[in-house]
């Protein structure tokens, strides 16, 4: 299997990412083709309005801005980092979480933006803000905090925990030369603490994505009877714990010795159980 069928066959496996990634190109393309053959500006529609009180009246734009790209090299881009962050995020995590995550990374890092426009009027005013990037970010966050030690290669040949990778694309996009795009690079700090927040808790035991926000039950451990045998103590645990140990096990092993040492086995048992989260 090449490279390219091995992008296709994870596009038919993960139904999220290509639909958040459709949706990034659908909007491109509206604003770019139908906006120019009908000459109307439809930026404003969907783009987010910084510094003044135009917000109150495009609210929904807070919504609609992560998926808002006017360049075609910044849509690229922001689509691959995406895709390529969404595969370790898949394998440990499942897909069932990934919209949540991009669309609150995105709501948070614009809201940030949003806050500091209120501050400084005059810095951001009549500006708009677009583009995925604070939603990627937050994406990538959550697994530099939830599994830093998972081993991922930079640029196909260094072998560096993803912890080391996030960080250095978040420095490339946000602290390298902040005067510029300020806006949006705010947007990435907001985006990305929710990610690591997001993250944070998940380590925890808690996940943010479970509105009742009740924490997981401690596993049992291992009691022994006076007899020569050993068994188990009762459990009281869901029908699902079993599952959740197995998993557990896994990316333990995957902290420890990267994600290629697991066998092809495990990679599709994990697979498997990720898609139940």
């Amino acid at each position: 299997m090449n490279f390219f069928q091995k992008i296709k066959t994870n596009f038919e496996r993960q139904g999220i990412l290509t639909q958040i990634i459709v949706v990034n190109v659908t909007v491109f393309l509206v604003i770019n083709l139908v906006g120019n053959l009908s000459h109307l500006n439809l930026l404003g529609f969907f783009a987010l309005p910084i510094g003044g009180v135009d917000f109150i009246f495009r609210f929904w734009t807070l919504f609609t801005f992560m998926f808002t790209h006017l360049d075609f090299w910044h849509l690229f881009w922001n689509m691959v980092l995406f895709y390529f962050m969404s595969q370790i995020f898949f394998t440990i995590m499942g897909q069932k979480k990934m919209l949540y995550l991009y669309v609150m990374s995105g709501i948070c890092g614009g809201a940030l933006v949003l806050i500091s426009g209120m501050i400084f009027p005059s810095a951001f005013g009549g500006s708009l803000l677009i583009g995925a990037s604070a939603s990627v970010l937050g994406v990538g966050a959550v697994m530099a905090m939830y599994s830093p030690n998972y081993r991922v290669y930079l640029f196909g040949a260094l072998e560096i925990s993803y912890k080391y990778f996030f960080l250095f694309v978040f420095i490339l996009n946000t602290l390298v030369d902040i005067s510029i795009n300020t806006g949006g690079k705010i947007s990435h700090i907001g985006g990305s603490l929710f990610g690591l927040a997001y993250g944070y808790f998940l380590r925890q035991g808690r996940d943010l994505f479970d509105f009742s926000f009740t924490f997981r039950k401690k596993k049992k451990k291992l009691v022994y009877t006076q007899t020569p045998f050993r068994r188990y103590e009762e459990s009281r645990e869901t029908p699902g714990q079993s599952d959740e140990q197995r998993m557990n096990s896994l990316l333990d092993k995957i902290s420890k010795s990267g994600y290629d040492s697991l066998s092809k086995t495990e990679k599709d048992e994990l697979f498997r159980l990720s898609q139940k989260k």
